[in-house]
């Protein structure tokens, strides 16, 4: 792991911005940045502190193109989103979780799912409630569960409930050994590194749009979902012309 730091000495405390190593993303440290010192598994790297944003964003910018491209080929030898999407497009109900940071990636698939698949259900504890869904699950349902570090306790619950009840769950995640792994029939990994504090939200959005592009392809009759649902935007004058 990579540390940097501004102001040119190497910190006593926490750094201030933590990305990868960068000759794991096939490239190498600025000429300009200070002699990189090893803390353990930890490399402190000085950096000048005149203008930190310019110097950090083509890392940045490079990890998350290791990221995509990390994504691209782990997909292409796993077929969990070729097998997810055909169970999304089976199921009669199609509920959606994600807790915490990961309610945003729900609430985007769920919205990219509902243009093309009717009872596409956002559990958002407010209008649609987890105990309400886990007191009326069929086996015809299917539970979309988002989770990643740091792993929501109220996401795991409710998938191994939704499986106890016949459910179907299938789970979002960044690793199979994730614990909402252990409920789902089937799991999506998705790859998170990043070159920031926090997880890179960049492949997700990439898995996200796959997922929901394929079932609803996979869908019959999503052409004419697509057609009505443009002519109720025109009535309903939705957009800004």
């Amino acid at each position: 792991m990579l540390r940097c730091s501004s102001g040119g000495d190497v910190p006593t405390g926490p750094p201030s911005f933590p990305v990868v190593d960068p000759t794991a993303l096939g490239t190498t440290l600025p000429r300009h940045w200070g002699r990189p010192v090893r803390d353990g598994d930890v490399i402190h790297v000085p950096i000048p502190s005149d203008n930190p944003a310019k110097t950090l964003a083509p890392v940045i910018v490079q990890a998350l193109r290791a990221a995509v491209a990390e994504t691209f080929a782990h997909l292409g030898e796993d077929d969990a989103l070729v097998r997810a999407p055909a169970r999304i497009v089976a199921a009669r109900r199609r509920y959606v979780l994600g807790a915490s940071k990961s309610f945003a990636d729900a609430t985007l698939f769920a919205w990219d799912l509902s243009a093309g698949l009717s009872q596409v259900l956002l559990i958002d504890e407010a209008a649609v409630r987890s105990i309400d869904v886990l007191s009326h699950v069929r086996p015809t349902d299917v539970l979309v569960v988002f989770s990643f570090r740091r792993y929501q306790r109220q996401s795991v619950l409710v998938a191994e409930r939704f499986a106890a009840a016949g459910g179907t769950v299938i789970a979002v995640t960044d690793s199979p050994d994730a614990p909402v792994a252990a409920f789902a029939t089937e799991t999506v990994t998705v790859p998170t590194s990043s070159a920031s504090y926090a997880d890179s939200p960049t492949a997700v959005a990439v898995v996200i749009h796959l997922a929901s592009t394929v079932s609803i392809a996979s869908a019959k009759g999503a052409r004419r979902s697509f057609a009505e649902r443009e002519q109720l935007n025109q009535i309903l004058n939705s957009y800004v012309e």
